[in-house]
């Protein structure tokens, strides 16, 4: 069986859910993760924002502006009488909670609840319009199996046992239907894989049921060489490294969630990336194998904060780096990348949130330089580091001043820290002369 992912463009409009409905009705069964309609999620974080900001009547405004949309998609959506009341009545009982909520203390479980709604809306909907259209559909409540543990990660254990469960309970059908995105957390409140989860809810319900291959369809024909958004040329990439993707997604790619291909990769389950606008491309393929060496594809990461903590006297002392560390552990902060020398050490954060307390700590025992507005700009492939033509990117980028370089701690991955505002220049020239150097 194969596991689809539909994100929350494929499933934004009439037409774009007829696309689905045309993809993934070929007769054969098939697991269909769908994220919310586009545009509904950020309404919701607004919404909860209002709240916590103790403004319940702008919130209120948001949300009958919202369920107008909604009755309006179902009018165009559902032509069958008793579909269309029934929906109706779900999607009105969905806006009452979001009312009710506005009167409530803000909190980050109340927040949960809230953002959670989109996913439940799009499944419902898009579950009564293949009743509608003759196709053997049923809904697999994503709340009754998908768990993450108090560390904040899949219980993929708890969820194959309880999807086992939920999955012989439900009634016989062609498709089946859950929710991206939404979760129970250890103490069986509503939590989420955070923005991009659907992703991830896809290939840990691949890794649950051993899946054939999990496909995740979104808006472009797969991953590209460069960020699109910023650069003109870039190309899909047909293949790649289950290595590569994971190093892409983390460094910026946003097509993927970066956890997405970690549940499959172990037991081998290709991931495929396909357009929902354009499903006869090829889009990429990641998996196992290892194609040509050399650089594949760059990305880009931004909102990163660079600290240099210098100390002469005590850099060299056996248990500087563990104290360093042990700063960045006790505010559960996570570091990108790192380079050291003989009187200091420089790394990353993208999470500065704890940066204050942080930087209090660091000061007892460095001194200590900051700079924000930073960007990591990573190229991936296959054994990179070890490829004859990799040393010519350092004569590209003769004019673009680089912060830091991390190369070799991956095989597969060089990154470059550059101020923020370099940026697109940056990508640009890469791809403009990059990759005539390497045959993709």
């Amino acid at each position: 069986m194969k596991v689809l992912k539909f994100g929350g463009t494929s499933v934004g409009s009439v037409e774009n859910m007829n696309n689905v409905k045309n993809i993934i009705n070929d007769g054969e069964k098939k697991i269909v993760v769908l994220s919310a309609m586009s545009g509904t999620t950020n309404q919701l974080v607004a919404i909860a924002q209002d709240i916590n900001d103790g403004n319940p009547n702008e919130a209120i405004e948001k949300i009958n502006k919202l369920h107008e949309s909604y009755f309006s998609t179902i009018d165009n959506l559902l032509s069958n009488a008793n579909l269309n009341k029934d929906v109706r009545a779900y999607v009105s009982n969905v806006f009452d909670l979001l009312v009710e909520s506005t009167y409530k203390s803000f909190s980050q479980t109340l927040e949960n609840l809230i953002v959670a709604q989109g996913e439940l809306l799009s499944t419902y909907m898009f579950n009564s319009f293949l009743k509608q259209e003759g196709i053997s559909s049923a809904l697999l409540p994503a709340l009754d199996f998908m768990r993450i543990d108090a560390f904040k990660e899949p219980a993929l254990d708890s969820i194959k046992e309880k999807f086992k469960v939920v999955y012989d309970n439900t009634e016989d059908s062609e498709i089946y239907i859950t929710q991206g995105f939404i979760c129970l957390d250890d103490q069986d409140e509503i939590s989420n894989l955070q923005r991009g989860g659907s992703d991830y809810t896809a290939t840990i319900i691949g890794a649950a049921i051993k899946a054939e291959e999990v496909q995740i369809w979104t808006d472009i024909d797969g991953m590209h060489n460069n960020d699109p958004r910023y650069v003109e040329n870039t190309k899909p990439i047909s293949n790649l490294s289950f290595d590569e993707a994971a190093e892409l997604a983390y460094f910026g790619a946003k097509i993927l969630h970066p956890q997405t291909v970690t549940p499959v990769r172990e037991d081998h389950i290709p991931v495929r990336l396909k357009n929902t606008m354009n499903p006869e491309a090829h889009g990429t393929l990641i998996s196992s194998e290892t194609t040509e060496n050399g650089i594949k594809a760059i990305a880009a990461k931004d909102g990163i904060t660079a600290i240099k903590i210098k100390s002469a006297r005590m850099l060299q002392a056996h248990g500087f780096l563990k104290k360093v560390f042990e700063i960045f552990e006790v505010h559960k902060t996570s570091i990108d990348m790192i380079t050291t020398s003989e009187v200091a050490v420089s790394l990353t954060i993208d999470d500065d949130r704890n940066l204050n307390k942080i930087l209090l700590e660091l000061e007892k025992i460095a001194t200590i330089e900051v700079d924000k507005n930073q960007s990591i700009v990573c190229l991936v492939g296959h054994s990179v580091v070890n490829h004859q033509d990799t040393y010519k990117l350092f004569q590209i980028l003769q004019d673009v001043k680089i912060r830091m370089i991390s190369y070799g701690g991956s095989k597969n991955n060089i990154s470059l820290l550059i101020d923020s505002k370099d940026k697109i220049n940056t990508l640009q020239k890469l791809n403009d002369y990059l990759f005539e150097l390497v045959t993709l």
